[in-house]
């Protein structure tokens, strides 16, 4: 059975269901790794097995994505907050590493500002914050561009809900390498018809960019505040050129943390996990081993 035929077991949740993709022994450690958009816990694939001698690996599908349901609500911000609490509630996880990217870091960020003790420690890459002008959301003009149509209502839906531009565009054009036939088919999959593509649509109209929308970004200013005085472990992770993250950026904001280590990919761009997993599951695995040690200690 190749890992594109894999049926995730999935748990109930708010009415609907959330699938989720496990490995590891059952230890007190647990690596929890959160997508973004349009991905699911398939893009963590080849990463989890590495963690996984070291820590019990779950991976949870968001709401509307990969093999979870699809329930009629909004799929805002706070629509995946409440899934994902629900989620870790049904899957009776009490504290975890969190390994994040893209909006799976928002969740993260969130999740930690209100739950710290929940957190051992955040690895986190091309990550979701406030961005105080379009300038600052992309490095390339052509994708600010792009976002800009995605937010406009009529032209987004169209762009994403029509012609399907996330999947077909967005994502193979931010991995560095070639994704394979298989790969597109697995991420394609949970997005056959227009009106399961309304989750994809809804994500980037929820990015807060120029204080907008108004909610979301004061969700993530306060969660961003926390995440500057918290001292849990951390690692970033940052590519070349990367596409939300910068590798200057990158630096300069992992100093203002504490107790955060840089660690520099090479060339990437948004999908990192794609182009990079060796690294990022070594890392994540030795950093979670020398963590537990001081634990134990």
């Amino acid at each position: 059975m190749t890992l594109a035929d894999v049926t995730l077991p999935q748990l109930p949740v708010l009415g609907s269901h959330m699938a989720c993709r496990e490995c590891g022994r059952h230890t007190d450690a647990v690596a929890m790794f959160l997508h973004g958009n349009p991905t699911s816990s398939f893009i963590w694939r080849d990463i989890m097995p590495l963690v996984a001698p070291v820590a019990h690996c779950i991976a949870p599908d968001l709401i509307g994505f990969g093999q979870s349901g699809k329930p009629h609500i909004a799929y805002r911000f706070a629509d995946q907050v409440r899934y994902l609490d629900a989620f870790i509630e049904a899957a009776g996880i009490k504290c975890a590493y969190i390994v994040a990217q893209d909006w799976g870091t928002a969740l993260a960020f969130h999740l930690a500002a209100r739950r710290p003790d929940f957190v051992r420690g955040l690895a986190f890459m091309e990550f979701i914050r406030p961005f105080a002008r379009w300038e600052d959301f992309h490095q390339s003009l052509t994708a600010r561009e792009a976002f800009k149509i995605f937010r406009t209502p009529g032209q987004g839906e169209q762009a994403i809900i029509e012609r399907n531009v996330f999947i077909e565009t967005v994502l193979p054009g931010s991995v560095l390498r070639p994704l394979s036939d298989a790969e597109m088919a697995v991420y394609r999959a949970p997005f056959a018809k227009p009106d399961d593509r309304r989750p994809v649509w809804r994500l980037p109209n929820e990015l807060p960019i120029e204080g907008q929308p108004a909610d979301v970004s004061t969700m993530l200013e306060q969660a961003h505040e926390a995440l500057k005085a918290s001292v849990y472990p951390k690692i970033l992770f940052t590519g070349d050129p990367g596409a939300l993250v910068s590798p200057a950026f990158a630096q300069t904001f992992a100093a203002g943390l504490t107790n955060c280590q840089l660690i520099k990919l090479g060339p990437g761009a948004h999908y990192l996990q794609e182009d990079h997993p060796e690294t990022i599951g070594h890392a994540v695995a030795d950093w979670i081993a020398r963590n537990e040690v001081s634990r134990a200690a």
